[in-house]
């Protein structure tokens, strides 16, 4: 119900809004131009047609309940970025018609005089259409005397909603609660709605779930929302039963989220409706080919030009400061967890008896030159190898040791997580400063974080903002980096 009546009052505050223009547009010409000819007549057609045609685009790419709810709660910067966006799309189908065409009969001195004019009506229409529009159409039976069930905790942040909703036709008039109201509970739900509700009075509380249809009846409630999922299925029945009875509107608020303290998402499939714990751009077969296109792109060129001249520049310091292989192999861990090894440049001596000792800032099992390549991760080059092979992309979550990943995730419980993609040379953790060795348990808790945020973010734009991003970071590492 709700959904309907924004979408309704957006389409008409951009139909009103679009009539606005044109009749400024066509009284803006009547005044300046001359039009000698129906020629002359159908070019002003066009040109009208075009700022439309701008208007409807930039409507098709908005957010309707974010830009409506700016126009009814926004301040006038919000409202002029609207009307200059708006403008902004007028000027662009102007000006590639006018390119293309090379039109000479348009007064350009008409149209683009005309363009600030027509930013003053959208900003003032956008300011004051709106709220004008839904006071006459939202009233008498058209207004919702709305009833809210569950806890007087959730009411009171519900409060902040209900003041956004007023001018679409909700009117709270009390809660419905079977929480035992002590004085300490009353007293902070008291002044929780005091600082919340502009006009200062408090929603009172009507009675218990067993008083819902009393209260119903008595109070004339024409919509109830549930606060939150009742712990009991009898409950939530017997609220649908009454709702149902009485022609009473019902609106449950999904609180699956806070039960399981994580975001889901939701999506359906032949008929089932599904909810997952994250989404997965990278689930998408399209998006796997950009980002291997992008793998073999950036990692064939290192492979075959780079890395043998990194090699010979790294074995020169090898047999300066400690002799022995170039190259080593190392398990780690993998997309879906299943082992490969991955190719490193030798940046220890050859006696290192714990492999999977982290290495710290002044470890003495690196030899001097390893440090600057570790550094500046230099030592990591040989992993293009495992892109082009398919094992590794150049962005993901970063591969550890096998006994690693083990410790990690007794330190946060979704730390396999990162294994739903491939592991990567670089990432988010990275290019954020989360890396070297992670001493505390809140550092490894930040890199995880970032590597979820990428797994559920993904896009093309993020991954060229990471690789640009780590370039930099080559160059000029961070601090954690040794």
């Amino acid at each position: 119900m709700i959904t309907r009546r924004i979408q309704g009052l957006y389409s008409l505050h951009f139909t009103i809004q679009a009539l606005l223009v044109v009749l400024t547009y066509w009284a803006y010409a009547s005044l300046v131009i001359d039009f000698y000819t129906v020629r002359w007549f159908g070019h002003y057609v066009l040109y009208c047609s075009l700022i439309i045609l701008g208007l409807v685009v930039h409507d098709f790419r908005s957010d309707h309940d974010y830009h409506l709810g700016v126009l009814h709660h926004g301040s006038p910067e919000a409202c002029h970025r609207l009307a200059l966006g708006k403008v902004l799309f007028a000027t662009f189908f102007i000006s590639v018609y006018l390119l293309a065409t090379r039109d000479t009969v348009i007064s350009r001195l008409f149209l683009f005089s005309f363009l600030p004019l027509m930013y003053v009506v959208l900003f003032v229409s956008d300011w004051w259409l709106p709220k004008s529009i839904a006071r006459r159409i939202f009233k008498g039976v058209y207004r919702q005397r709305t009833l809210l069930v569950g806890s007087l905790f959730r009411a009171a942040g519900f409060t902040a909603w209900l003041q956004h909703k007023e001018v679409l036709g909700i009117d709270c008039i009390g809660v419905v609660t079977d929480e035992k109201e002590t004085e300490e509970l009353l007293q902070r739900y008291k002044s929780d709605l005091h600082r919340k509700l502009r006009h200062g009075n408090t929603l009172p509380i009507l009675g218990g779930t067993q008083d819902l249809e009393r209260v119903i009846r008595e109070q004339d409630i024409t919509h109830v929302i549930l606060l939150e999922y009742p712990i009991f299925s009898e409950q939530i029945t017997q609220i649908v039963y009454v709702c149902d009875k009485l022609g009473v509107r019902l609106l449950m608020v999904d609180n699956l989220e806070e039960k399981l303290l994580h975001p889901i998402t939701y999506f359906e499939d032949d008929g089932i409706r599904f909810f997952c714990m994250r989404d997965e751009p990278l689930q998408s077969p399209a998006n796997r080919l950009i980002k291997r296109a992008i793998d073999v792109i950036i990692s064939l060129p290192v492979v075959l030009f780079v890395l043998p001249v990194a090699a010979a520049v790294i074995w020169l310091f090898q047999r300066i400061y400690s002799s022995g292989p170039v190259l080593y192999w190392q398990s780690r861990a993998g997309l879906e967890n299943v082992e490969f090894k991955v190719l490193k440049f030798r940046t220890m001596h050859i006696d290192n008896p714990d492999i999977a000792l982290q290495a710290t800032a002044r470890d003495k099992r690196i030899f001097p030159g390893g440090r600057f390549f570790r550094k500046h991760s230099l030592d990591e080059l040989p992993q293009f190898w495992n892109v082009l092979r398919g094992e590794m992309s150049v962005v993901g979550p970063r591969p550890h040791l096998i006994e690693h990943n083990e410790r990690f995730a007794k330190v946060m419980n979704s730390y396999y997580i990162r294994a739903f993609v491939k592991p990567g040379i670089t990432g988010m953790a990275q290019i954020k400063g989360y890396r070297g060795e992670t001493t505390k348990d809140e550092d490894l808790m930040h890199r995880i974080q970032w590597d979820l945020y990428y797994i559920e973010n993904w896009s093309l734009e993020l991954e060229l903002r990471i690789i640009f991003k780590t370039s930099q970071v080559v160059l000029f590492p961070h601090e954690t980096a040794f």
